[in-house]
């Protein structure tokens, strides 16, 4: 089987993410995964070495991908143009969307007026999503699959093998609150920076590691800010962190007794959680939208109420200041990673709906 899958946006964000490590686990099983994308937004070198990518905004060009290329299902994820190209490259076979925009005015474009495509599924990675898109889908089948975790790449380092001469190099000392992802208005980075203030006040053993935002549509908002704020001590900037480096992050912050930290104001899942979980690092984030399907509360981390600060400072607290709670934690995360989403449960779903949507329409 031969498959395409269309996104706008060519990011290190949770997206491309799953389907890194989708693309990886089809491959495995027989299925070719090719990627189309509009914009690149720094995501090139986390897809480049899985399988071919396409990056063109050129309508022609985007055609002429489906048209030559004898693909045996399409999926769509948030891009209403889609629609347009497949119609007009007179793709006839079964076309996947899936439903990954958290906020609905948003959402809405990509998800009514289909050019005449029938969908023959929609798929959204959690329960929360589901709820949300059928708002908008009338009579077509709502899938739930959740994003899948690479247990090889993404597990818990031993301490001797940890990459320690690369960024971010661990402080004495200090426990490490990452934050990781992009700097813009629903990750609602101007809330780390409220939490970073109180806890400058209160002690001086946590230090904030900003990961990512290298092109970030509000990264010199955030700079500017972070100086004005005079937060550079307690919050380290790493704009950009190679893909492959990020298991060594979370050693690194599993290892200073630390945890991740979210402020976001609204997921439709969110694989940084799921890594996090998966190299033992418990999770501090807001109660809101799928994020209580993926963190359950005071056994893998914990949530507070959204945007919250002094909440999630208290979080951050329980979870950093007893060591035995935090071992417990920490193993609770890494199996909680295992038996829910591990790439071959998640994958292995994906698998089973793609070949249920291509038999029936009579592309095998």
């Amino acid at each position: 089987m031969k498959i395409l899958v269309i996104w706008r946006l060519l990011t290190v964000g949770g997206v491309n993410a799953g389907w890194r490590n989708r693309a990886m686990y089809f491959q495995k099983h027989g299925i070719v995964t090719e990627f189309l994308y509009t914009t690149d937004l720094g995501g090139m070198h986390i897809m480049q070495d899985v399988a071919p990518v396409y990056l063109t905004k050129v309508e022609q060009e985007i055609v002429g991908v489906i048209e030559r290329n004898s693909y045996d299902a399409i999926v769509v994820v948030d891009t209403g143009d889609a629609y347009r190209w497949i119609r007009k490259a007179n793709f006839t076979g079964p076309v996947i969307v899936e439903v990954r925009t958290p906020e609905i005015l948003k959402l809405k474009p990509h998800v009514q007026g289909f050019a005449g495509v029938r969908p023959a599924a929609f798929v959204v990675p959690s329960c929360y999503q589901k709820r949300l898109a059928s708002i908008l889908v009338d009579d077509i089948p709502i899938e739930v699959i959740y994003n899948g975790v690479d247990l090889s790449f993404f597990h818990p380092i031993p301490f001797d093998q940890i990459h320690y001469d690369t960024e971010p190099f661990l402080p004495s000392g200090k426990k490490i609150v990452g934050w990781i992802g992009r700097l813009d208005k629903r990750k609602n980075w101007p809330l780390l920076l409220r939490i970073a203030r109180l806890i400058r006040k209160e002690r001086d053993d946590i230090e904030f590691w900003v990961i990512g935002g290298a092109q970030s549509v509000q990264r010199d908002e955030f700079a500017a800010k972070w100086k004005e704020e005079q937060l550079t001590e307690i919050v380290k900037w790493f704009p950009v962190v190679p893909y492959q480096e990020m298991p060594h992050v979370y050693a690194k912050i599993r290892q200073s007794g630390g945890c991740t930290l979210a402020t976001t104001k609204g997921e439709s899942f969110g694989n940084t959680f799921i890594e996090s979980m998966a190299c033992g690092v418990p999770v501090v984030a807001p109660k809101i939208t799928s994020i209580p399907e993926l963190v359950l509360q005071g056994e893998t981390g914990r949530l507070y109420r959204e945007e919250h600060a002094r909440g999630a400072t208290r979080q951050i607290y329980r979870v950093v200041d007893n060591p035995t709670v935090y071992h417990l934690m920490s193993q609770a995360a890494v199996e909680r990673a295992q038996n829910q989403f591990a790439i071959n449960r998640c994958a292995e779903a994906y698998i089973r709906l793609l070949k249920r949507v291509v038999v029936e329409g009579g592309r095998l």
